[in-house]
């Protein structure tokens, strides 16, 4: 099982992880973006961890809506819906919930997804978050009898190996799509900040 405490330190992992990677993201968006998404992301999951702290004894539904309605007023660009739409909708199936098993934390992660592809309207290929998000999650429910710790390995192999796989891709959506085929070269920066989240989970969980 995967307790309260665990996803605090996601949470928190989240938070350092947005901090040190910020003027990495930074740069992949200047290529393709606006150039704001290490800024937005930075700002976003700090002022999470601020309001997390206010509402964490409370259950991980409640800890994870706070996450998703303040990266939801907090971040501009288009990251700020669509990660606020992933915590919001990923939190509805761990209301009441001080821990989740590893099956209910593909069904949570699941449904946070399935926010992000309604809210953005991306599917595989894109060049967007999608392009991790759908691939990690084919991942973990093939593999989901396995134990919690090489579960999220596992997925984290597979983020990576799909932030690389945008790198050639094409944009067909948001900023980058406006460079058509000078999009091709970089990797998509909202694919890395996913691939960091995922990474600050299955270290939670390892402990780390």
């Amino acid at each position: 099982m995967i307790g309260k405490a665990q996803i605090l330190r996601w949470l928190e992992n989240c938070r350092q992880a947005m901090n040190e990677q910020r003027d990495y993201l930074t740069q992949l968006d200047t290529e393709i973006g606006d150039g704001d998404h290490g800024l937005n992301m930075q700002r976003g999951f700090s002022k999470a961890a601020e309001k997390v702290a206010t509402v964490a004894d409370k259950d991980i539904g409640t800890v994870l809506k706070t996450v998703g309605m303040t990266l939801l007023s907090q971040v501009g660009g288009a990251s700020g819906p669509l990660y606020g739409t992933f915590f919001i909708k990923g939190s509805q199936s761990a209301v009441g919930k001080e821990e989740v098993s590893a099956e209910e934390l593909i069904a949570l992660l699941k449904s946070g997804v399935e926010g992000i592809i309604s809210r953005g309207r991306a599917k595989l290929g894109d060049k967007t978050m999608c392009d991790v998000w759908l691939p990690v999650i084919a991942e973990l429910e093939a593999n989901k009898n396995q134990p919690e710790v090489p579960l999220l390995e596992s997925a984290v192999k597979k983020a990576e190996e799909s932030v690389t796989a945008t790198i050639p891709l094409v944009a067909k959506k948001g900023r980058a799509s406006y460079l058509g085929e000078r999009s091709a070269g970089h990797a998509d920066p909202g694919a890395t900040s996913s691939m960091l989240i995922i990474k600050a989970l299955a270290d939670a969980v390892k402990g780390e």
